[in-house]
């Protein structure tokens, strides 16, 4: 954990967070029991990998570093990240590398339809670096590859988890019009922890982003999570349940912060798996459709599962 080179591209080795090289180091304190993983090593795993490298696509699995890859890949699930593998933000969370994006590839959208047909997904989980170069955001490429998976796969259902898209008028409603089943937009932490933790972002913008979703399609299932141990108290917690309430998000995810390298924000606290289990009763209790709070909850870890869950919370609801 101590390198931020780069060595998950083909790329020549290169600082993967330029800005972050010279910061002192932040150390962390042991990882519990509770949330070490294998490393990967199935067949299914590997036969995954094989077909992302085949199509020239990137996954947050591995950019992000997600721990629950080799659980995932190995049942060939797999989350693409589409418009490149650099963002133009820098938060102190984040793995993925940072810097001056390339131009986009208009053929992605095509490739990543491909890529689940060759899996066989039934649920899909699309996400993306912060594209604040693009006039919009990248709000059409995310359209097109809505489109692109509808056509090529018709039964399969399609999960989005966009950026804020900040100052970037029109962008969402275009995501919104390409009819995705679930729109996921992550607040990621509490407000008192974003100057520090999701510095190039505005807490109530993306709150508003998720509330303007359900003015566009009522029907349409929203999707939010955030980290924990960064530093939160447990009433801001609760009270980021509140703020999601109010603006009609089914879904919470809570998991547990990793710190990527030294030179990202440091892990402040490890959240036991009896307080992510109280997080849980909570969110429920305030109204929440779906919840996953664990120390290994990611956005679109059994996304598919999960999506069948809510699908099924609404409609025993309006029995």
């Amino acid at each position: 954990m101590v390198t931020i080179i780069d060595t998950i591209s083909d790329q020549p080795l290169r600082p993967r967070h330029p800005e972050k090289v010279n910061r002192p180091d932040a150390l962390s304190p042991p990882k519990p029991n509770w949330i070490r993983v294998r490393a990967p090593t199935t067949r299914g795993y590997a036969d995954t990998r094989n077909i992302v490298r085949e199509h020239g696509l990137v996954t947050v699995c591995e950019e992000a570093g997600c721990p629950n890859i080799g659980e995932c890949w190995d049942k060939k699930h797999a989350t693409f990240m589409i418009m490149g593998d650099t963002c133009t933000r820098a938060c102190a969370f984040c793995n993925v590398r940072t810097g001056l994006p390339e131009a986009l590839d208009a053929s992605e959208p095509e490739h990543v339809a491909d890529a689940t047909a060759k899996l066989g997904l039934a649920h899909i989980v699309v996400t993306s670096v912060d594209r604040d170069d693009l006039a919009d955001g990248g709000a059409e490429h995310f359209a097109r590859t809505i489109r692109a998976i509808r056509a090529r796969c018709p039964t399969t259902t399609i999960e989005v988890l966009t950026p804020d898209f900040l100052r970037k008028e029109g962008a969402l409603e275009v995501v919104v019009a390409a009819k995705p089943d679930v729109f996921n937009h992550n607040l990621e932490t509490v407000p008192s922890r974003y100057l520090n933790v999701r510095p190039g972002a505005r807490y109530f913008h993306s709150v508003r982003l998720l509330q303007r979703v359900k003015e566009l399609d009522p029907a349409m299932f929203t999707k939010s999570g955030i980290m924990v141990g960064l530093g939160e108290e447990r009433q801001e917690v609760l009270q980021v349940m509140d703020d999601l309430r109010s603006a009609d998000v089914d879904f919470l995810t809570i998991g547990q912060y990793l710190q990527p390298t030294r030179k990202h924000h440091a892990v402040m606290n490890y959240v036991t798996p009896d307080e992510f289990n109280a997080y849980e009763k909570v969110a429920y209790a305030k109204g929440f459709l779906m919840v996953s709070a664990s120390p290994l909850t990611r956005s679109s870890h059994h996304a598919g599962d999960d999506f069948a869950k809510l699908k099924a919370a609404r409609a025993a609801i309006a029995r």
